[in-house]
């Protein structure tokens, strides 16, 4: 292995009571955490105590459909703040850790998204960061005047358009566009505002944004990249990836792929930070990590745990199957079964569907490391010291519960051996992950002539 002059990149990955399907049950959760504001506000100035580089959450805006009978038993997205408004709330009690929320493309508007994101970045002194998502529950449909979800190629479609929006109106002002000088009674430039006068596919958009440009001159973007669609947007627009990777192999063809992919945009190796969700579980011996992992699965469901594998798998009606038998080969596709990365991994041997559900439902798709902390810190100092990774999204099983442990038994482990930071070096999230401030795309900054001939243009257009 061979050393990295740059430090592993952390965040810890909020599910309200923690990322185990059955985590509610667990007497080291906050039974009710979505909708208990102080429960984030200890989780986060924890995380930022011990250097964390931000905490990330996820969203859905919809209730979950599907069988009542389980869903009864299961809390996800069932009461749940809006991310983007409660990180509003964990900025005023943070000042270093990096606030990330995911907002979708697929029910949103990019002015909407442009103005909470830039508001959050000055509000938090530039610590913002978005999760483009391109929405996978389907039900969200149904609560913005439609029957059904964009068709898959169309939703990435949007989400690129959506994205370059976006991104535009954060240019609408010049970094020193807002002069407020009494004496001359000016309080900004006119040759500094922009109008975007976007018209494409799916949005018509004028501007400018009514907030100025963000701190950071764009919140940092992320993105998940499981589908090639996905992975061709990642390319693109992405500046940290966030995908399931299971054995150390395949995490490496898809950090050098995707590096050398976003090269053909005019981007760096340096643009582009992978990590990975890490579902951690520490103990004192790995049998007992074991015991804790076998506890958790007792308390999954056999309902809970089919709807969770139905959901994972396409929508597959799995109620007339047996859990301690394995699933017919014919099912589930070969292509899924094999280039799926979020679920090929519980195929292997042949499992049953209570085995299947099990192994899912510990770590929803994401790899799940296991043992005491000097054999979890080698593995991720593995992967990252042989580029599979630059880092992690730590995902506790259990909430707050599994944070505490990660912060006294791992967090001291990883800095022992000069793999994570002691302080922060930073003042901005874009710093503390080693990502450049974008430039407008109107810099150098335009003559007067130059933005009066736009506003005139904007009135034409009217």
């Amino acid at each position: 292995m061979t050393k990295r002059k740059d430090l592993m990149k952390l965040g810890a990955f909020f599910h309200p009571t923690g990322h185990h399907v059955a985590a509610w049950l667990a007497p080291g959760s906050q039974i009710d955490a979505g909708t208990n504001f102080s429960h984030y506000v200890q989780m986060t100035q924890a995380a930022e105590n011990a250097k964390f580089d931000l905490i990330f959450l996820a969203d859905a805006i919809a209730t979950r459909d599907g069988n009542l009978q389980a869903l009864r038993r299961w809390p996800q997205y069932m009461a749940y703040f809006d991310p983007v408004t409660l990180l509003a709330g964990l900025a005023a009690v943070t000042k270093n850790i990096g606030l990330v929320a995911t907002a979708t493309t697929s029910f949103n508007e990019p002015y909407q998204v442009a103005r909470r994101f830039a508001s959050l970045d000055h509000m938090s002194g530039g610590r913002s960061g978005w999760n483009v998502v391109t929405s996978s529950n389907p039900s969200e449909a149904f609560n913005f005047g439609r029957d059904a979800h964009f068709g898959h190629s169309e939703r990435y479609e949007r989400a690129d358009e959506f994205v370059k929006v976006t991104k535009g109106l954060w240019d609408s002002w010049d970094d020193d566009a807002f002069v407020r000088d009494r004496a001359s009674a000016l309080y900004f430039d006119a040759a500094k505002i922009h109008y975007l006068n976007h018209k494409d596919k799916h949005f018509s958009v004028r501007g400018p944004l009514n907030v100025a440009r963000p701190p950071q001159g764009y919140p940092v973007i992320f993105q998940a990249s499981a589908s090639d669609t996905g992975k061709e947007l990642a390319a693109q627009i992405a500046e940290v990836i966030f995908t399931p990777l299971h054995d150390l192999e395949q995490a490496q063809k898809f950090y050098r792929e995707l590096k050398d992919h976003a090269a053909k945009y005019g981007r760096t190796d340096d643009d582009l930070v992978v990590m990975p969700g890490l579902n951690v579980v520490v103990a004192d011996s790995e049998k007992d990590a074991d015991e804790k992992i076998k506890y958790l699965q007792s308390l999954i469901h056999p309902e809970v745990g089919k709807e969770l594998l139905s959901t994972a798998l396409g929508g597959l009606d799995l109620s007339d199957y047996d859990v301690d038998e394995p699933l017919p080969d014919h099912i589930v596709s070969q292509e899924m079964q094999k280039t799926n990365s979020r679920v090929s991994y519980l195929f292997k041997d042949k499992p049953t569907l209570r085995q299947m559900y099990e192994n899912f439902g510990t770590g929803r798709g994401q790899r799940t490391v296991k043992g005491t902390p000097t054999a979890i810190v080698d593995q991720m100092e593995k992967w990252f010291l042989n580029r599979g990774v630059d880092g992690y999204l730590i995902q506790p099983p259990v909430l707050p519960a599994g944070l505490d442990e990660f912060i006294v038994r791992i967090i001291p482990e990883l800095q022992n051996r000069g793999l994570f930071r002691t302080e922060y070096t930073g003042r901005t999230l874009r710093e503390n992950l080693g990502l450049k401030r974008p430039t407008s795309r109107n810099a150098p900054a335009r003559r007067s002539s130059k933005a009066l001939s736009e506003a005139s243009a904007h009135k034409e257009l009217q």
